[in-house]
């Protein structure tokens, strides 16, 4: 028998969790990159959106999951009955999500349109793969908001010399489903990773930033109870 590999312990977020809308129904966070949004099962992994915020409100429950590095706007439920009609909407794609991401390198094209499934890769357990055949389908629009050189002035990038004029391509993604690690397959399979991902960007991309540089900056749904238009934004960090 093999030894276990030793467990991937977190390091400690320090970042605060905004709350940018609250109400008896319903709460919506401003998640922190570096943070679980929900805790692991090893006992030091504990610390978690979730983790942090059943402390104040104990009834609350997770609508949806952004990636530990993935940063901006989560809903949750403040009880059962909410918490399926939230998930009720999510699963009829009646909820809308924007993020902003840097991508590594100059994107030509100012729009454009993923359509590739994604599939879990067996052999590589926990990452998935895209595959038309055997994947779910996955699509993503995006529109380019600026193309810039990376300055190791700017608090998130590496300050490597070696990081000097390379090419960044800020972008606003629109997902039109939502696949585990759907952006950043998608971003990969245009040849423009985003950058610090540890999946699927290559090394210079990686190094190039201290976080994954992906934020949820927009949700759009419907109050469950008063069923009006719901439209949260939270400014991107970077």
């Amino acid at each position: 028998m093999q030894p276990q590999a030793d467990p991937f312990i977190v390091p400690k977020c320090h970042d605060e969790i905004e709350i940018l809308f609250q109400d008896e129904h319903i709460l919506v966070i401003n998640k922190p990159s570096g943070l679980l949004s929900l805790s692991g099962k090893h006992p030091l992994n504990i610390d978690s959106v979730h983790h942090r915020l059943v402390q104040a409100f104990p009834t609350c429950a997770l609508i949806h999951r952004l990636d530990f590095g993935t940063s901006g706007v989560m809903l949750l439920a403040m009880n059962k009955q909410i918490n399926a009609l939230l998930c009720k909407q999510f699963s009829e794609r009646r909820v809308s999500k924007r993020y902003v991401a840097l991508l590594h390198g100059t994107l030509v094209e100012d729009t454009g349109l993923v359509d590739q499934g994604v599939a879990k890769d067996s052999d590589n357990f926990p990452l998935m793969k895209l595959c038309q055949q055997t994947g779910k389908p996955a699509r993503s629009k995006y529109c380019v908001i600026e193309r810039f050189t990376q300055s190791t002035r700017d608090s998130f990038f590496v300050d490597d010399l070696r990081a000097g004029n390379r090419q960044v391509t800020r972008v606003e993604f629109e997902p039109i489903t939502g696949r585990t690690h759907q952006l950043r397959l998608h971003s990969q399979h245009i040849g423009h990773p985003i950058l610090g991902c540890d999946l699927y960007a290559t090394d210079e991309a990686y190094f190039m930033s201290s976080r994954l540089m992906l934020h949820a900056s927009e949700l759009i749904f419907e109050h469950p109870i008063s069923l009006e238009s719901m439209t949260i934004k939270c400014n991107s960090p970077f």
